[in-house]
């Protein structure tokens, strides 16, 4: 178990040219429902139907599961043991974007329809799973955050009912500094089509500052941006940057982003959350399934895929490791060089006089 305490480090170079302003903290939104997918073709069968604990194999380890024949996904006929079977099958993509990070695990006991809890606050767990000890100001003991380091952990994850994964944004040794910068593509009542208008009105500026950057679905209803930091800079750092080209993005579609927090203003929009950048904030991680009809999957995609008939449905539990064997892994940029925020800074100085003028 680690012991964290972290500081602040400051970036060298000049300001960004504005300031947002502050806005109240949103209530949380209801994703809306996804319709079904047409065919799914048979699932593997993990072992008898039984709601006896059994023990499977993960990484060399034995773990412990059970009820691997509850119905998680009720539309779509799958179990417990299809969640821990993808995985299991899918741990080598998966692992390198959670290892080190404290997750805030989502359970679902009952299935997607059912009710479910965050738990973040692990007081038990094999020896194996490793947590680290975080100070909270409501606990003066600190929370022992769970770390997602193996296959096994990952089994032991699904087997308490995490359909989706909930990784900090930054790892252990370096907390206060990100791995990267997430642009949250959040909808409201709005075609999808838009929500790809709107990132590759993103796309298109991050591309002329020279800042490398991928875009995945959220297996919801929005997508994600991501920019590399490799933990060189702040949350601050990076979230004063994010604002700023969050709002270009804005002035360049007004009519259907918005940089308001308070959901009830932007029913009809998309909005540019950048405030995920900040310690202890969660984003689905790449490869996760996600308790919706359909058992999508946030699938990491090429730019050209970005067009107006877009549906993250179509990237789901059934065919997600075909396209894996076809592309590669997507997301591997994400964990690599930083982008140099100093330089960058400098273009959209111009960029925002520009707009300005």
């Amino acid at each position: 178990m680690y012991k964290i305490q972290e500081g602040c480090t400051a970036l060298a170079g000049r300001p960004p040219p504005a300031e947002p302003p502050a806005v109240e903290e949103p209530p949380a939104e209801e994703p809306a429902a996804s319709p079904e997918p047409e065919q799914a073709p048979p699932r593997r069968v993990y072992a008898p139907r039984t709601r006896k604990p059994i023990t499977v194999e993960a990484g060399g380890r034995q773990v412990t599961v059970t009820s691997l024949d509850r119905v998680l996904w009720p539309d779509d006929g799958l179990t417990k043991g299809d969640l821990i079977d993808y995985y299991r099958r899918m741990a080598p993509l998966v692992l390198p974007y959670v290892v080190d990070r404290p997750q805030s695990l989502h359970r679902f006991p009952a299935g997607i329809h059912g009710e479910s809890f965050y738990h973040k606050d692990v007081d038990y767990a094999p020896d194996w799973v490793e947590t680290v000890n975080l100070p909270s100001e409501s606990d003066p003991e600190g929370i022992n955050y769970l770390l997602c380091q193996d296959e096994a952990t990952l089994v032991y994850m699904a087997n308490l009912g995490c359909i989706e994964l909930n990784p900090w944004n930054s790892r252990v040794g370096h907390l206060d500094r990100p791995d990267w910068l997430v642009f949250d593509l959040d909808p409201g009542e709005i075609a999808f089509g838009e929500v790809v208008r709107t990132a590759l009105a993103i796309h298109e500026i991050l591309d002329s500052l020279d800042v490398v950057h991928r875009a995945k679905t959220s297996g919801a209803t929005g997508m994600h941006i991501y920019v590399p930091l490799e933990a060189r800079y702040t949350y601050e750092q990076g979230l004063k940057f994010g604002l700023i080209v969050g709002h270009l993005v804005h002035n360049r579609l007004p009519l259907i982003t918005s940089l308001d927090r308070d959901p009830r203003r932007r029913r009809e929009k998309i909005y540019i959350d950048l405030y995920q950048n900040r310690r202890g904030q969660t984003l689905a991680a790449p490869y996760c399934l996600r308790p919706r009809p359909g058992a999508p999957v946030s699938t990491p995609l090429r730019w050209e895929e970005l067009a107006s008939d877009l549906d993250p449905r179509d990237f789901n539990i059934h065919n997600i490791q075909e396209r894996v064997d076809e592309l590669g892994d997507l997301w591997r940029d994400v964990l690599g060089p930083a982008a140099d925020m100093e330089a960058a800074l400098q273009r959209l100085e111009q960029m925002w006089q520009g707009q300005k003028a």
